[in-house]
């Protein structure tokens, strides 16, 4: 992609020396670093959403329909021209290009985090939901092979674990944009060089992910 440690300290320092958003900062670094696109989001309000339907089903927590995909490889200055046209935009990502997630209850992710952490198993980024969910990058086509994985583990029913994979079609919301009124999306384990340019195999994380997420369960 054409970027280094360098590229990173010339996008962080730049965006605070002309004055750019904290969202243009992300949307800097994830399309020009990270390689991922980016579109811009709804927002949310006392339960209005910013895209004018009043019976919108999901507020604050989807693309705006009207609103183009910055793609991956734009420079700091190319994000922060598309985001100016629409002022105070989530940063979403679409699911299923550079990564899928995988998703499990927050405090189920957080022990099962510490867990691979400890293990030494290759990770990828980790973010929290301010709905309380933790989601794990991991290699795209996850989403399509999660059922027959855990069924290979031994785990019959995925929906039993409170754990579910998002792949094509999906968009998450990214930090540190704020998520359906409800607070900011944040990181547990923030993007880096090695894991978000390349980010794991689901089945290296999800023994332990649904070992923890039954347990979690089991206790509540």
């Amino acid at each position: 992609m054409g970027f280094t440690i360098g590229g990173i300290r010339e996008i962080r320092s730049g965006t605070r020396r002309r004055g750019r958003t904290s969202e243009c900062t992300a949307v800097a670094e994830f399309t020009g670093l990270w390689g991922w696109d980016v579109v811009p989001g709804a927002r949310a309000a006392a339960g209005t959403c910013s895209c004018g339907h009043p019976d919108c089903p999901a507020p604050g927590a989807h693309p705006l329909d009207f609103a183009p995909q910055v793609p991956a490889g734009a420079t700091l200055d190319e994000a922060s021209q598309a985001w100016a046209e629409f002022p105070g935009a989530s940063v979403m990502l679409p699911v299923g290009r550079a990564f899928d997630v995988v998703e499990v209850a927050e405090p189920a992710g957080r022990r099962a985090l510490v867990r691979l952490e400890r293990m030494g198993l290759p990770l990828g980024p980790v973010a929290a939901t301010p709905d309380g969910r933790a989601h794990f990058f991991v290699a795209p086509g996850a989403a399509a092979e999660l059922p027959q994985l855990l069924y290979r583990m031994g785990w019959d029913d995925p929906s039993a674990l409170d754990l579910r994979g998002l792949g094509p079609g999906t968009y998450i919301t990214a930090p540190p944009s704020d998520r359906g009124g409800l607070g900011p999306v944040r990181w547990l384990r923030p993007p880096a060089l090695d894991s978000a340019t390349r980010p794991p195999a689901a089945r290296l994380l999800l023994g332990t992910l649904a070992y923890v997420a039954h347990r979690s369960r089991a206790r509540a």
